[in-house]
């Protein structure tokens, strides 16, 4: 029933694992609840093993408050962060915190199955290097590359490999248990949840570029990922060129990874991935300097008018174009504070991701986390174990 949800158990860990209030007092405080109903429902909670009592806090002088946490022996997270050319996995506990992770040159054009058989693989072997099993596993979180559809689940079509058009990742996932929280967004939304939750916590309004073979944008408006009514909020298009009557064109078909590999190779030089391109970048190799702040000043430019009508504190530069440090973060401020209003630039922060590669898996640890915490779903879980 309605009424039983809104004052239900999952109501209580959301504040809790919010951290705006983890004590009896402060519980109250914030729900406006009798004391009587406040502790039936973290009863619940404590008798599920959801939280935990993590000790006291001095109360100015009289007897100490209880503090509550969830507890982190509860289970584990599995992160998936695919990118156009490079893939990271990731293990965390309930509370986010990554307790293993690995890596690979496999991304969105080796195909889902390849990256999906692969991914299982690693977490085979990462769980039982780390003394644990499938049986810990409480929640999925995946980023994929391209727009996905929260109400059928399906990734949107086109996608730039049509083998990922319509694809429904769950059924790649069949072997897991049901009772597994798998939980999907685009990559880049991905990232920016976890830049937004770990990275910069003292901002509500970030504009995140994920940089790398391809190009993508994500929008954190008052704490939330903004998806759009498909999953396909982001797309950002090429400067126009020409007349105005020409259709848009993605911006990563003009300015991305993939355009300084296809420049890099026609000049003579092996590159496949974008973290190739940060390695030359890196080697002082002048091409790929060049390039890189060239593709740079044409997507701060892409990100003068996203500035303008969205107004956020930042704009977050991640993606493995971002470890090629300032001098790619530089020319994207250059070029967007050159073309930006002024008053949509002013005070405004554009940097470099603050968890750098560790973005996109403590991102999907947070959307699984979500998902497994949801307030709805944990009153009706707590509900239905106590009848």
């Amino acid at each position: 029933m309605p009424g039983r949800i809104m004052t239900g158990s999952g109501i209580v860990l959301d504040l809790i694992r919010s951290g705006k209030a983890t004590t009896r007092s402060g519980l109250l405080d914030g729900l406006g609840w009798s004391r009587v109903t406040l502790s039936r429902r973290l009863d619940e909670l404590l008798e599920h093993e959801i939280v935990i009592q993590a000790g006291h806090t001095s109360s100015g002088g009289g007897r100490p408050r209880e503090e509550f946490e969830v507890n982190p022996a509860l289970g584990l997270v599995l992160a998936v962060d695919i990118g156009s050319s490079h893939t990271r996995v990731g293990i965390t506990d309930v509370v986010g915190a990554v307790l293993t992770e690995d890596e690979a040159d496999i991304g969105l054009f080796d195909g889902p199955e390849e990256i999906f058989r692969w991914a299982e693989q690693v977490f085979d072997f990462l769980l039982i290097k780390g003394g644990w099993s499938r049986a810990d596993v409480r929640g999925i979180g995946i980023g994929v590359p391209g727009p996905v559809d929260s109400h059928t689940g399906r990734l949107g079509s086109p996608q730039l490999d049509p083998r990922w058009d319509n694809v429904r990742v769950r059924d790649y996932l069949a072997e897991w248990p049901d009772d597994i929280v798998i939980a999907i967004d685009r990559d880049v939304n991905v990232l920016a949840l976890g830049e937004a939750r770990f990275g910069w916590p003292e901002l509500s309004d970030l504009v995140v570029v994920k940089t790398g073979i391809g190009v993508g944008c994500a929008f954190v408006m008052d704490g939330n990922v903004v998806r759009g009514s498909r999953g396909g909020a982001g797309q950002l298009s090429a400067p126009l060129r020409d007349r105005l009557s020409e259709p848009l064109r993605r911006l990563e078909t003009v300015a991305s990874g993939g355009t300084i590999r296809d420049r890099l190779v026609r000049s003579g030089e092996y590159v496949r991935t974008s973290a190739d391109i940060v390695a030359l970048a890196d080697d002082g190799n002048p091409d790929a300097l060049a390039l890189l702040e060239e593709v740079g000043e044409i997507i701060g430019y892409a990100l003068a008018d996203v500035v303008g009508l969205l107004n956020p504190s930042a704009v977050i530069v991640g993606g493995n174009l971002a470890e090629a440090g300032e001098r790619f973060v530089a020319a994207v401020r250059r070029s967007l504070f050159g073309a930006a209003h002024v008053y949509s630039r002013q005070s405004l922060v554009v940097a470099q991701s603050r968890l750098a590669a560790k973005a996109g898996v403590r991102g999907a640890s947070a959307l699984a986390l979500d998902a497994l915490f949801d307030p709805d779903r944990i009153s009706a879980l707590t509900r239905s174990r106590a009848a």
